[in-house]
């Protein structure tokens, strides 16, 4: 049996009836037979020729490679595939993600016509488990930025408002699940390029723990920078995550192959919500200058909620004072591999805060990013010691509400200035110094119908325990079935 019902949603857009449902339930409905990779495809792209002139979140298509990739996998039994399995569930993937023989430019003039020899990594492993990559999603010129735009595509729009940005530096790939025009997408995460497109778009992603999903390091070796899934809902995140995780022998940091305990199915944990016990929450973490009084009211909200029913609550945070010190000075050596190689060529066509950062990489001592990473280190088991005690940490996503479009980002907020062009991503940069999984989602909205993002912060390596928690948290909200939307 096919379906092939439409119906029509606020402002008279006509929406295919797929794209309402969630990628578990789409998934579910390919293994049954009941639609095939094929109508998902055309659901997809017409739902993206509809949405995307508004918003400008897809800015590559590769429709023909998708329904090459359909008619294949439509050729083997369905009752032949491996739990955790995707069917043909078509994706979205970050455009700092390659995918073979598509356009793959990183956001950047640099790399304005360059076609991907190869796959990624991640884009190999979600295809071998029956995704079926649709298109890749706008970003900031390497990914550097909380906002998206660039020279080569333009800027990505909130489909919450067209006037606000979606972040970064996945913003493309939040907006294009919080407009309906996927399922599922790629991200990856170093200051919170998952975690705050996510919360400006009211979708959820996962920053986890550092290897759980294989890469090919690009720069010296460290757990700063991952990758993780983006979804509409917790379970939907964990669904994509089964499909990400797991053992690769080019990344020693990967979960092994050989282990007596093999990693548990994500989306099983999503399903069975569990109430924490004991939980922190924290609306600044102890190094945000400011925090936005709606951002702040949401988070009360939260906190009296969790009491409400039955969490005990204490307004903690783990000691991340040096946090933000030595993640800028980390990054700044990673971006002497990232970029620094490029300034000779291409100073010229680089956005001013790309040519900053390697500037600044440039000029750091030895000295500094050893001292840095034995910091981040004390860091890390201060951490631990903190989750000895709770099952979570609770903070906001952002310490402001989704801003202009048109803001390279926000110099300052309610009269406190920020320091430099990273300053406002504090709350998202700090905890990645951790090491710990967070897991993105939406918390609320401002009063004038803005989201809120949520930072829940897991145990190390803890990402079965988050996602049950995160699936308690998103039942008590009960906001997550406001997307996919029409954009506004």
């Amino acid at each position: 049996m096919s379906i092939t019902c439409e119906r029509r949603m606020q402002g008279g857009a006509t929406v295919h009836e797929f794209i309402k449902w969630t990628a578990t339930e789409a998934v579910a409905r390919l293994k049954m037979g009941e639609v095939s990779p094929l109508e998902l495809i055309d659901a997809a792209e017409a739902r993206i020729a509809e949405t995307n002139p508004r918003i400008n979140a897809m800015v590559t298509l590769c429709f023909d490679r998708a329904r090459t990739q359909a008619r294949r996998l439509m050729q083997h039994k369905r009752s032949d595939a491996p739990a955790g399995f995707l069917h043909g569930l078509p994706i979205a993937v970050k455009d700092n993600t390659d995918v073979e023989g598509v356009r793959g430019t990183s956001g950047s003039r640099v790399y304005e016509n360059r076609i991907a020899p190869a796959s990624d990594p991640v884009v190999r492993r979600l295809e071998a488990h029956g995704a079926i990559v649709i298109g890749k999603t706008n970003l900031p010129e390497f990914a550097a930025g909380g906002n998206t735009f660039n020279d080569v595509f333009g800027a990505t729009r909130n489909p919450w408002d067209v006037r606000k940005s979606a972040s970064g530096s996945s913003g493309g790939s939040a907006a294009a699940l919080a407009a309906g025009q996927v399922w599922l997408a790629t991200g990856n995460d170093f200051g919170g390029s998952i975690r705050t497109p996510a919360a400006f778009c009211s979708v959820s992603g996962l920053r986890p723990s550092p290897g759980m999903v294989a890469r090919i390091q690009k720069q010296p070796f460290n757990p700063l920078s991952v990758e993780g899934p983006m979804a509409r809902t917790v379970a939907d995140v964990a669904l994509m995550f089964d499909a990400e995780a797991g053992f690769d022998a080019r990344d020693p940091l990967s979960p092994p192959l050989w282990s007596s305990t093999p990693l548990p199915s994500f989306a099983q944990a999503a399903a069975r919500p569990e109430k924490p016990l004991r939980v922190a929450v924290s609306t600044d973490l102890g190094v945000a200058p400011v925090v936005d009084r709606e951002v702040r009211h949401v988070m009360d909200t939260l906190a009296a909620k969790l009491a409400a029913d039955g969490v005990a609550v204490e307004h903690r945070h783990p000691d991340l004072n040096d946090a933000g010190k030595h993640f800028l000075t980390l990054r700044g050596a990673v971006y002497i591999a990232r970029v620094a190689p490029l300034l000779a060529q291409y100073r010229d066509v680089l956005k001013p805060e790309v040519v900053e950062n390697a500037e600044f990489g440039l000029k750091l001592k030895l000295t500094d990013v050893v001292a840095a990473e034995i910091a981040q280190g004390e860091i890390i088991r201060r951490a631990a010691a903190f989750f000895e005690q709770y099952d979570a940490l609770i903070c906001p996503a952002t310490l402001c509400p989704p801003f202009d479009v048109d803001w390279r980002y926000p110099e300052s907020w309610d009269g406190v200035a920020f320091d430099g062009y990273m300053g406002w991503l504090v709350l998202t940069y700090a905890l990645t110094m951790t090491a710990c999984p967070v897991l993105a989602m939406p918390g609320g909205f401002t009063r004038g119908g803005l989201p809120v993002g949520l930072q829940v912060v897991g145990k190390p390596r803890g990402e079965t325990a988050l996602f049950r928690h995160a699936a308690y948290l998103e039942r008590l909200l009960d906001i997550s079935g406001r997307t996919p939307l029409d954009p506004r």
